[in-house]
């Protein structure tokens, strides 16, 4: 804490409450952002299991934005193929590394192991970590928020002080209730899942590169790697007839036999056992005033395709950049506004999709899967839509109400190449930059070293006639430092505007974004999301934008200059 956070009065810029792997990642986020946080944790140790343990590609670029992706993957394997099984009948396998992005391999490891690395990061970066701590009351005002703790069933009671408060403390949280943020799960009838971490023998390859999936009659089974050496078998599946208790080693093995076809598997050296039956259900909201949820805080999220957490990932790092230009005086209210809605609206979005793959995975009847066993050699991409989706890499993640687009982009050149909107993910694409093949994300996520730099994309729409235009462009958004300008030029050279110039005479930015023979103007969000799209000749647009987004006299706030200092 220094002086000026005291002399205030605040403990902290950010409290957040609960350090699982989604609050340590705010957490990360929030001091990457030189915010000073305390984390407030029930526990007085990390997770002893492994529990939620992948992250796909998109929020593995998430966290590479903050600084975090290199540390996970140190300890995690990267997996390339997803083999499905339906019935014993092989489905084509699914390819999940092929996608767009500079991290396209699943990394897996274990909840355990993440929870180390985050806490290792976190405190490395300043951060505090209290744990033993449990809290009782959320107190709300005008300037702040006051968060009243105890350790112990007869401790004295405590008062930390902070800006704004993140409850990141799981899904029986203690803060979402004091929200009037609580909402009624729907259970997920006649099914159990069993499960135990442990070491595998078997006929396939135990290279830790690639996952198993086996639909077979009432259920639905999965083995895929845990740090150590280990791997997870579940079984998730009816449960008429099976013990309402965890299940023991040779019951796994027994199953995981017949499942498999495998009569060779053997399992040895259990970690974990676990048994659990299934509900789900998404918060009313993600903020009240001054108070935000994140992770499971907000959502209570089913087993399929490995969404829980990754979800809880972009939570922690779309709240982290809102609140830091907020606390820095960059921001308008719509900046903060718009975290509810479009957190809130991607989590329902998710939840049902969820559903909707849970019920095909668990309630298949015979018919059903009759039909699957002829489609399975029919259909390539069978696996992901059983599963709720196609995309498990979270790369389709958009938010196309949110508060913060606008799309001033229109006409039959549009409706040709629309390419990507706002509130959309801003794809990557191959540049040159100084001579130098290089990627266009090099040049999105902190730009110039600002946490919270909006990257402004300026297009030539390979036209000679643009340069003047985006000189104009560069010009007009001085008065915001963090929106720092590129410009990408399939055209000829534009001198003399001192920002980025990205050679794109093949076409390849262009064409990602929809632009070739359009000069345009893309504001790219600190996540990655487009945020803005104009016309080149139009900066009056761009600049009615920052001020509606950002405010006409941009300030810096007396915490977050002393949080730099």
């Amino acid at each position: 804490m220094n002086r000026a956070e005291a002399e205030q009065g605040y403990d902290a810029d950010v409290i957040v409450v609960g350090a699982g792997p989604i609050g340590l990642t705010t957490g990360n986020a929030l001091r990457h952002h030189s915010l000073s946080c305390l984390l407030l944790e029930e526990r007085t140790e990390t997770k002893a299991y492994s529990r939620a343990n992948n992250l796909w590609a998109r929020p593995q670029e998430l966290l590479a934005g903050i600084g975090l992706r290199d540390a996970l993957a140190e300890n995690s394997y990267a997996i390339h193929t997803i083999n499905f099984f339906n019935n014993g009948t092989p489905t084509t396998p699914i390819p999940i590394a092929d996608v767009a992005s500079p991290y396209p391999k699943v990394l897996y490891s274990g909840q355990d192991v993440i929870e180390r690395t985050l806490t290792g990061e976190f405190e490395a970066r300043g951060g505090r970590l209290d744990r033993g701590c449990t809290v009782t009351d959320v107190l709300q005002d005008e300037t702040g928020v006051t968060v009243v703790l105890r350790r112990g069933k007869d401790g004295p009671e405590e008062r930390r002080r902070c800006h704004y408060l993140v409850a990141a403390d799981g899904a029986k949280s203690t803060v979402r209730p004091m929200l009037d943020l609580d909402f009624e799960p729907e259970w997920l009838p006649n099914c159990m899942n069993r499960q135990v971490d442990a070491k595998l023998s078997w006929r396939r390859s135990l290279e830790p590169d690639q996952l198993w999936f086996f639909y077979y009659e009432r259920g639905f089974a999965g083995i895929l790697p845990v740090w150590g050496g280990y791997h997870r078998l579940f079984f998730l599946a009816d449960d008429a007839g099976v013990p309402d208790r965890d299940p023991t080693l040779d019951e796994m093995r027994a199953v995981a036999r017949e499942v498999t076809g495998d009569e060779t598997l053997t399992l040895s050296d259990p970690q974990w056992f676990s048994h659990s039956r299934f509900q789900y259900g998404v918060a009313p909201g993600y903020a009240r005033g001054r108070v935000f949820l994140a992770g499971d805080a907000g959502h209570l999220s089913l087993p399929i395709g490995g969404q829980g957490m990754n979800a809880g990932l972009h939570d922690a790092v779309e709240i982290a950049w809102r609140l830091a230009m907020t606390l820095r005086g960059e921001a308008a209210p719509v900046i903060l506004d718009s975290y509810d809605g479009e957190r809130g609206g991607e989590h329902a979005r998710l939840s049902a999709q969820q559903a909707r793959g849970f019920r095909w995975t668990v309630y298949r009847g015979p018919v059903t899967d009759t039909v699957l066993g002829l489609a399975a050699k029919a259909l390539p991409n069978l696996g992901s839509l059983l599963q709720g989706t196609d995309d498990m890499q979270q790369m389709g993640v958009e938010y196309p109400k949110s508060l913060l687009n606008e799309d001033r982009l229109s006409g039959l050149a549009s409706l040709l190449r629309p390419g990507p909107k706002p509130g959309e993910r801003a794809p990557d694409a191959e540049v040159t930059h100084r001579g130098e093949t290089t990627s266009l994300f090099r040049f999105l996520y902190n730009p110039d070293g600002h946490t919270t730099g909006w990257a402004l994309l300026c297009f030539d729409g390979r036209s000679s006639d643009a340069g003047a235009w985006l000189l104009d462009a560069v010009e007009a958004v001085t008065p915001w430092t963090w929106v720092r300008p590129r410009l990408v030029l399939a055209g000829p050279m534009v001198d003399g505007a001192g920002v980025p110039v990205l050679s794109d005479m093949d076409g390849k930015a262009h064409g990602a974004y929809g632009l070739e023979g359009r000069p345009a103007l893309v504001l790219v969000r600190p996540d990655g999301h487009i945020a803005f799209r104009g016309d080149a000749d139009r900066a009056d647009r761009l600049v009615a934008y920052c001020r509606k987004t950002f405010g006409a006299e941009p300030v810096q706030s007396m915490s977050a200059l002393a949080a730099v200092q």
